[in-house]
């Protein structure tokens, strides 16, 4: 049986996402504050995870922080504030997507059905290769590691997906659409910045090492690139 755990301190909001969980064959785990999230995340070992950001005791973002930073597995943010800034650090601290209050519950069972589907095909993709190296970039997608002339650089889950999804396709421009539609798998009714601030934030930790064979450019009006530099 697939777990999903539901963290919320809202019971109706849990009631009502357990019920669409096990309509989509999902047996929920539910939570009402942060500090039972992770205790129940350890204990059952979900596939996915729904987390409400405001949460007593440990909010959203901080139990999504203890995830990452010992599992890989898809975690969707639920909250009822939607400002630009709350959905940017959500996604920086590794949450695969960001859902708005009020929703659909067909729309939260839509994005958990699209990241799963990604996640599978991720395993698939990379089953046989999956480790990219470029001059004295590696990147291994099983481990969730970059390393840049062998120093090992802390990065995100999400910044080190954005690494693999460019470097993978060197000289290929990538629109800021397309960035969010493969990495986040859902459209943003917002302006840019949203991809601008994670590739500010990637760069910025990538060019504590120099690495002169490669970059990420810009493309103004358009997007970015990983292009290899020609000697």
């Amino acid at each position: 049986m697939q777990h999903i755990l539901i963290a919320d301190d809202n019971r109706d909001i849990t009631d009502i996402l357990s019920t669409y969980s096990r309509m989509e064959g999902f047996e929920p785990v539910v939570a009402g504050d942060g500090e039972e999230a992770i205790k129940l995340f350890t204990q059952y070992n979900p596939e996915v995870v729904l987390l409400d950001v405001m949460m007593p005791k440990e909010d959203g973002y901080e139990v999504c922080r203890k995830i990452r930073s010992k599992s890989n597995v898809p975690v969707i943010l639920i909250t009822a504030r939607g400002e630009d800034f709350d959905k940017i650090m959500g996604l920086d601290i590794g949450a695969d997507d960001y859902i708005v209050k009020p929703f659909s519950p067909r729309e939260v069972m839509a994005r958990v059905r699209a990241v799963m589907r990604r996640i599978t095909k991720s395993t698939k993709d990379t089953s046989s290769e999956n480790v990219l190296v470029i001059g004295n970039l590696e990147i291994n997608l099983e481990e969730y590691t970059l390393h840049i002339g062998g120093t090992k650089i802390s990065l995100t889950k999400k910044e080190i997906e954005t690494m693999w999804t460019l470097a993978s396709n060197p000289n290929k421009v990538f629109t800021r659409d397309n960035l969010l539609d493969s990495l986040w798998g859902f459209d943003y009714y917002g302006d840019s910045r949203t991809v601008d601030s994670h590739i500010k934030r990637l760069r910025s930790k990538l060019d504590t090492m120099e690495h002169p064979e490669w970059s990420i450019k810009t493309i103004w009006g358009v997007g970015y690139k990983f292009e290899i530099e020609e000697k």
